[in-house]
């Protein structure tokens, strides 16, 4: 039997895989980062045989409420992912599988790996639409890929989406393919009116250096994106560098930062309600978001998520709080569950790369909903 990680987006330490029933592994913490979660590797060798896998440092991971009631999925073809038995005893992270083939792939989520993005951006250039920039480089010297969507004119508003600042979150960047798939789909009522309306501005991936590398939360220099809003720089976390340059070139009337949350098996927004700009007709516009996105998918939510920011509180090195203050315009972070939704489970696939596309895809009736809102 053989464990092997060294691929595009994996992350494991082997320490003992002599024994089936006893295979030891660790995760890998972030390049100059304590953080610690993300895995994603493959076992070879076992096909037939009652395999134990036992993180043995999950309990030393960032998030370990993220392990309570989570179970890791596995594939066999790297496209389809199932859910597979897991336990967590507050210091190990134990997965049970008896492989149908001599290989199958486990991980933390479905991942998303840098070759699928490439994939993504060129299946988006297929559309008259749409038009790629290079914002520039990334430390690891990768691409930072932008998608324009829409002919800029007067009286065009900006809305801005991004994704995966952290690249572990990787159900991010598969909402993403199902938000894009219907913005570019010509027969899409929804979609042609909001493209008469607006300019889209679309980063799928704010964090590919962290993506090849198998990070949970960080860039390759181990900074967390989400808080290097307020002060970037091209030697630390030129992502938020570039995207920050281009905002302020095309403006921002909207802006949507797509995450991953480990612990709560929920769907929903957090706002920008601690700014110092924050208002009741930015209250209004925020719920009536939301009622309409959860009218869009029954697998968003209203009642669960973060506490609310009291106000004047907001760290404006996060996104969401850095845009809503800078441009004044309704600015949200959308979260979804690593685990299950518990409103609406799925005992196969839990929370699913499909499942993520199907809310991209709703969140343009959100957006539709709210077209004659979205002002200042």
């Amino acid at each position: 039997m053989y464990i092997n990680s060294n691929f595009d987006g994996g992350n494991i330490h082997c320490l003992a895989v002599e024994d089936p029933a006893d295979i030891r592994l660790e995760i890998r913490r972030d390049n100059e980062s304590a953080f610690m979660q993300w895995f994603y590797f493959r076992l070879t060798g076992a096909m037939d045989r009652d395999c134990v896998l036992k993180i043995v440092n999950a309990g030393q991971a960032a998030y370990t409420d993220g392990f309570e009631n989570y179970r890791a999925v596995a594939s066999y073809d790297r496209e389809n992912w199932f859910r597979i038995d897991t336990e967590f005893d507050g210091e190990q992270l134990v997965m049970r599988h008896r492989p149908l083939a001599n290989c199958v792939y486990f991980a933390y989520f479905a991942p998303y790996t840098v070759e699928r993005h490439y994939d993504l951006i060129s299946d988006a250039l297929a559309s008259p639409q749409v038009d790629l920039t290079c914002l520039g480089q990334t430390l690891d010297g990768q691409d930072l890929d932008l998608l324009r969507i829409g002919e800029p004119r007067d009286g065009k508003r900006a809305f801005w989406f991004i994704a995966r600042q952290h690249p572990g979150e990787t159900m991010a960047e598969w909402w993403m393919e199902g938000f894009l798939d219907r913005l570019l789909d010509e027969d899409d009522p929804v979609s042609r009116e909001l493209l008469k309306r607006a300019v889209f501005y679309v980063v799928p991936n704010m964090n590919p250096d962290g993506s090849r590398r198998g990070h949970l939360r960080t860039n390759a220099a181990g900074a967390n994106l989400n808080r290097e809003w307020l002060e970037p720089s091209m030697d630390r976390s030129p992502e938020v560098y570039l995207v920050r340059q281009k905002m302020q070139e095309t403006g921002v009337d909207f802006f949507f930062d797509v995450h991953g949350d480990e612990a709560l098996p929920y769907n929903f927004i957090a706002g920008a309600e601690g700014t110092a700009s924050w208002s009741d007709a930015r209250e209004t516009r925020q719920k009536n978001f939301e009622k309409a996105l959860m009218e869009a998918s029954p697998d968003f939510q209203m009642e669960h998520g973060y506490d609310r920011d009291a106000p004047n509180s907001a760290n404006l090195a996060k996104a969401t709080d850095y845009v809503a203050e800078t441009f004044g315009c309704l600015s949200m972070t959308l979260e979804m569950p690593f685990k299950d939704t518990v409103d609406s489970p799925n005992e196969l696939e839990g929370w699913s790369p499909e499942r993520s596309r199907k809310l991209g895809a709703a969140s343009l009736n959100a957006v539709y909903a709210m077209r004659d809102q979205l002002d200042v």
